[in-house]
């Protein structure tokens, strides 16, 4: 009998890079991932109403989801984003 394949440790295991409430610093940063060809997914989430202070008023927020193997290399991506861009992300350190 074979034997099944072996798979890597982090297969399925996402973890988040980024998140931001402002819609062009998404929409940046999403051309950015694509054109180096880091795959991700980007997800809005609803902020409730008691919690919009902690956003600003804001009333969803954006985030960047992407697989751990390649977290290196998605910040290096996002270091690219000018100055103003970069101060409205929050990245998330692993």
């Amino acid at each position: 009998m074979r034997r099944a394949p072996k798979l890597d440790k982090h297969v399925d295991k996402d973890v988040i890079l980024c998140s931001t409430t402002n819609h062009r610093v998404s929409n940046r940063t999403t051309q950015i991932l694509l054109n180096d060809a880091i795959p991700f997914t980007k997800n809005w989430k609803r902020v409730p109403f008691y919690k919009r202070e902690a956003y600003r008023g804001a009333s969803e927020i954006c985030v960047f989801t992407i697989n751990r193997n390649l977290y290196g290399k998605a910040r290096r991506s996002i270091e690219q984003l000018g100055r103003m861009d970069r101060e409205r992300i929050l990245l998330n350190v692993i």
